[in-house]
């Protein structure tokens, strides 16, 4: 695998607007318990599970046999040696190996998933002039939940159903049927095989062996031409349109791809795509027109927070949607994501998690609502300057959802959240974690924050500013708790800001631990708090002890309780995850804030993306190929950590890159002289 290019270890994801996936390595070696062939929402975005672990293959030729996968098992034996022989790599437009065999023989090996359809496409075929014969593979099946692992047991059902051009397996009754389609012939040989080992499950301290069943053996003649498989998760007890053969159902799926793969003006661009899915069931697995058009409306559209482990949630929808659909243009999904959610409030609050297999929306954030605040603003002025029609009937539930949020907030509803006397927001209560800083360690809060976090003050007061506003009210209010914001929270000892004023709804009590949040107040958000000094002060500080190449560090070196790696087991990492970890989403509201104090000029924004970037941009080819992870160590050489691909840190990225250094309009100019910086 010399000259690969990539590291064998980084991941590719195929997305299938569902809120399923595909998904592995560059090496073929599957390290985590997520990564799969077929792994579908069977309640979209949600239901997760997995139906096709895998498969073993080889090329059999008249020189002898070659394996073109790999697999680790216990203890840790790699076997076969298929990954020797991956000669290239590339991504786009879908992940695509070539191998080279001992005998000169290349193998073109692709795979892909179509859009909007629980089904993944597979093929090889020969390069060349050379004809090595026969390839056999091996498929291996689970039928079990994302996060679980599966073992031998006498339940599974290796039973398979064949028709013309298919067969088909359910190995478990409660959960869809797999229907293969293919080119080739297929032999019932059923068998287990035991002891995989995810490599990455192992490191973070988890389970990580799992035992897979394996029905039979598909067979191709590669003189043929190409070997075609395509997997689908289809409803048990519906028929199987055998009516269009494999090769055409291939070939038709290909090239609708690669033309709604082509409308995306950059890589970036399609990785945004991945995190935009479609609530209720798929379509036909088959082209049709509306399947084709990708700027379908009408539907309810949401925003995964990450692959592959997240589903939704309130916070990360409404940060990742100024990057991932603003920034990009899609003004289209941005209005059906808003609209949704807009029907969703609650004593002021919108839900911040829908759990994964069903149950009630849980209302556990304190930011989530206003965030939702934020997004609607900068929806609605992007979209008139874009001249994106966005209806009355809209702009009046969206008002009207803003107004009910601060009315809820104000008022006071869950978990201590309520206008204090001095018209900033408190919040929290004993046991619980509301603000992005969530992490628990054996049920209690690492980082409960209770009282007025300083980023909470910077999106009430926007929040403030905002629906003023849309409702063509006076800035009074702001400009007053503005006034307060800055003399209660300016730390004049450490010249930056408090972290938390009014520790546990005690007066005067301040948390004075240097962390990131601060940076809210200048950057990040439509309005800065901050006058120039005291926000240029906040700047450096941050520059100075939070900022790595990766994002913010979110607790400063020297501070109690810093950790310099987010390693080990469950309780470590949890421990870790906002005690000095990175986040690369912080990159955002950072680069902003710098740009800020330097007055917003196009000098400023080409030494910031020359100075800021480029260990963002680099790792776009490092852990998820196309994607920005969630977390980093918080000292070098900040190995990228957690989910490999982030909604959040890729569409701030795209914010930066699509929004903050676009070249200044003359009306931006005018918003931005506006504000106080």
């Amino acid at each position: 695998m010399e000259g690969l290019g990539f590291d064998p270890n980084a991941e590719w994801l195929e997305a299938d607007g569902l809120g399923g996936f595909a998904s592995g390595t560059v090496s073929g070696i599957r390290s985590r318990r997520y990564h799969a062939l077929l792994l579908v929402a069977t309640d979209p975005p949600a239901g997760r599970v997995v139906l096709v672990n895998g498969f073993d293959a080889w090329v059999d030729t008249p020189e002898g046999s070659y394996a073109i996968t790999s697999q680790r098992y216990l203890p840790e034996v790699v076997h076969p040696d298929g990954m020797t022989r991956i000669d290239s790599f590339k991504p786009d437009p879908w992940p695509t190996w070539t191998f080279q065999f001992e005998n000169g023989t290349r193998l073109l090996h692709e795979l892909f998933v179509p859009h909007e359809t629980q089904s993944v496409c597979i093929s090889w075929k020969v390069l060349g002039k050379k004809q090595p014969g026969r390839l056999r593979v091996r498929p291996f099946l689970s039928g079990r939940d994302y996060h679980s692992l599966h073992h031998n047991n006498p339940s599974f059902n290796f039973e398979s159903g064949a028709g013309e051009g298919y067969v088909s397996w359910r190995p478990y009754a409660v959960h869809p049927r797999v229907v293969s389609r293919m080119n080739g012939t297929y032999r019932h040989e059923p068998t287990w095989y035991g002891n995989f080992l995810y490599a990455q499950e192992r490191d973070r301290g988890l389970d990580s062996s799992e035992d897979l069943g394996s029905p039979g053996v598909m067979k191709w003649d590669l003189s043929a031409g190409p070997a075609i498989w395509i997997l689908s998760a289809e409803q048990a007890g519906s028929s199987v349109d055998a009516t269009i053969d494999a090769r055409s159902r291939f070939e038709a799926h290909r090239k609708a791809e690669l033309n709604r793969r082509k409308r995306f003006s950059s890589p970036l661009h399609q990785s945004a795509d991945s995190y935009l899915v479609r609530r209720g069931g798929a379509r036909t697995a088959w082209p049709s027109r509306d399947w084709l058009d990708a700027t379908k409306r009408g539907e309810g559209k949401t925003l995964v927070a990450g692959y592959p482990w997240f589903t939704d949630w309130g916070r990360d929808t409404f940060i990742s949607l100024r990057g991932l659909c603003l920034a990009t243009g899609r003004f289209g999904e941005a209005h059906d994501i808003l609209s949704n959610w807009s029907d969703m409030v609650s004593e002021g609050m919108l839900p911040n998690r829908f759990p994964d297999s069903g149950g009630e929306p849980e209302f556990n954030s304190v930011d989530a609502s206003l965030w939702f605040v934020v997004a609607v603003y900068e929806f609605l002025r992007l979209a008139a300057s874009r001249r994106f029609k966005v209806t009355e009937e809209l702009r009046v539930r969206l008002v009207s959802a803003v107004r009910a949020i601060l009315d809820g907030y104000a008022r006071g509803t869950r978990y201590g959240i309520h206008q204090d006397h001095d018209g900033l927001l408190a919040c929290g209560e004993t046991g619980t974690q509301l603000t992005w800083m969530d992490a628990r360690v054996d049920g209690r809060p690492v980082t409960p924050r209770i009282g007025k976090p300083v980023e909470i003050q910077a999106l009430w007061l926007n929040a403030v500013r905002i629906l003023g506003e849309l409702e063509g009210g006076s800035l009074g209010p702001f400009e007053s708790l503005q006034k307060t914001f800055r003399a209660r929270f300016w730390n004049s000892g450490r010249g930056c800001l408090f972290d938390v004023v009014d520790v546990d709804h005690e007066p005067g009590r301040n948390d004075a631990g240097l962390r990131p949040n601060q940076i809210f107040a200048v950057g990040g958000l439509p309005f800065s708090l901050l006058d120039r000094n005291a926000a240029t002060q906040v700047v450096e500080v941050v520059e100075n002890r939070l900022l790595t190449p990766m994002g913010l560090r979110t607790l400063a070196p020297g501070e109690s309780g810093y950790a310099a790696r987010y390693e080990g087991g469950v309780h470590q990492r949890d421990g870790a995850y906002h005690q000095g970890t990175v986040w690369p989403w912080l990159m955002g509201p950072f680069v902003e804030a710098w740009i800020r104090v330097r007055g917003s000029s196009e000098n400023a924004k080409r030494e910031a993306r020359s100075r800021f970037l480029p260990g963002l941009r680099a790792h776009l080819d490092e852990a998820g190929l196309g994607h920005i992870s969630e977390i980093a160590d918080a000292e070098p050489p900040h190995i990228s950590r957690g989910c490999p691909f982030q909604a959040w840190s890729l569409g701030e990225y795209l914010r930066l890159e699509m929004g903050v250094f676009a070249p200044t309009s003359r009306k931006t100019k005018r918003l931005q002289q506006n504000a106080d910086l």
